[in-house]
């Protein structure tokens, strides 16, 4: 699992993001690179908050361009 950048708080706050074409990123701390291109799996809160939201995104050059 990736998680997104910046931190957001709930799926729904991702979604608005990505629909606003704000720039959205994913990472995978200590675990290795994500996949650039396709779709991945997003988790948040970051650690060490409790993950409350999980989605699949669709990313594009490292930016993700859709949330299902």
């Amino acid at each position: 699992m990736a998680y997104v950048n910046p931190n957001f708080m709930t799926k729904k706050a991702l979604k608005e993001a990505v629909n606003r074409e704000e720039r959205v990123t994913t990472y995978e701390p200590g675990l290795g690179e994500v996949p650039r291109n396709g779709r991945i799996c997003v988790e948040g809160p970051h650690y060490p908050q409790p993950h409350t939201w999980y989605a699949v995104a669709i990313v594009c050059e490292g930016v993700v361009v859709r949330v299902e």
